[in-house]
Formats: C-alpha cells, sequence, structure tokens
C-alpha cells in the first residue's frame, strides 16, 4: 500500500476514532465509494485530471451537505489535494485499521463446493472459537481442492482440505523410500 493512502486512512482512522464515531465515519465513507463506483457522473467528477480542484470541491461539498462532518471534511480534502483518484484504497487500507482495532481477522475462506451461509457461519464460528479472534471472511470456490478447505490469514495458511493432505501423504511417501 503506497504511504499517501496509507496516511490520509490513518489521520481519518485517528480523527473518527477520537471523536468516537469509527463505525459512522466506516459506513459514511464506504457507502461514498460505493456510490462513487456505481455513477459514472460522481466517478468522472472525482478522476478527471482535466477538472479543477476547486470546481470538484465546490460540487463534492453541495452533494455532502449532510454526510459526517469527518467524512465530508475528509473528502473535500482529498479532493482538494488531488488524491480522490485513491479512494478505493484509502477506504481499504481504513477498514483495515479499524479491524485491527476491533479485533477482527480478515480471511479468504476456500472451499471445495459453494457453502451455504449457514454452514459458512458455522466453520467459521467454529475457527472463531478455537482462535480466539472474531473473523471477517471473503469466499471462494476450488474444485480442486477436492473436499475441505484452505483458510488464509495474511500470509499464514490452514490447509484442511483433501487435496493437501494427499500431498502431505505424497511428501511423506517420497521421503520414507
Amino acid at each position: 500500500m503506497p504511504v499517501a493512502e496509507r496516511t490520509y486512512a490513518n489521520a481519518l482512522f485517528e480523527a473518527a476514532q477520537e471523536k468516537g464515531r469509527l463505525e459512522t465515519v466506516g459506513d459514511e465513507l464506504r457507502a461514498f465509494a460505493e456510490a462513487v463506483e456505481q455513477v459514472p457522473q460522481l466517478r468522472e467528477l472525482l478522476v478527471n485530471p482535466q477538472l479543477d480542484s476547486r470546481a470538484k470541491v465546490e460540487a463534492l461539498a453541495a452533494l455532502l451537505v449532510d454526510a459526517d462532518e469527518l467524512v465530508r471534511n475528509f473528502l473535500l480534502l482529498i479532493a482538494e489535494k488531488g488524491r480522490a483518484n485513491q479512494l478505493t484504497e484509502i477506504v481499504r487500507e481504513f477498514d483495515a485499521l479499524v479491524a485491527a482495532e476491533e479485533g477482527i481477522l480478515d480471511v479468504e475462506l476456500t472451499t471445495a463446493v459453494e457453502l451455504s451461509d449457514d454452514d459458512a457461519t458455522k466453520l467459521l464460528g467454529q475457527i472463531e472459537q478455537v482462535s480466539g479472534r472474531r473473523l471477517r471472511a471473503t469466499r471462494e470456490v476450488d474444485p480442486k481442492l477436492i473436499g475441505g478447505f484452505v483458510l488464509r490469514a495474511g500470509s499464514h495458511r490452514a490447509d484442511a482440505s483433501i487435496r493437501g493432505r494427499l500431498e502431505g501423504l505424497r511428501r511423506e511417501l517420497k521421503g520414507a523410500t
């Protein structure tokens, strides 16, 4: 993550934490970032290098009149500084800071077949009990796993798949000869 995105996210995080508004700021920031993705005119306003930053700030100020003060001021600042095109990365970094503060571990759960929401919730609940951490998971399907699952958290990987077990057995058999 480039330094600028981390710096902006950190500044917003600290201000929101100091005011006791992490959740509100995070919700509004994510909602605005989602609107930027879904509304081409808004995206164009923010990322168009030909538009003067003062014009961007004025347009945003009108749009954000009812937004949380921290969010409004933050979005106006990044527009003024020409960083609006980095909003997605800033939001991602802000969310990571909030997750770390709340003790939430972001994980990637890969299964051989699509799990129902109930099954995924049960599996993640069991992992939370064992790990003692709250998890926020993204889910993927990889039929090559055959069965079971692989859980990734940062650079750590827990492989409880049939494919992983077969590969381990293959390595053991090669080592025994």
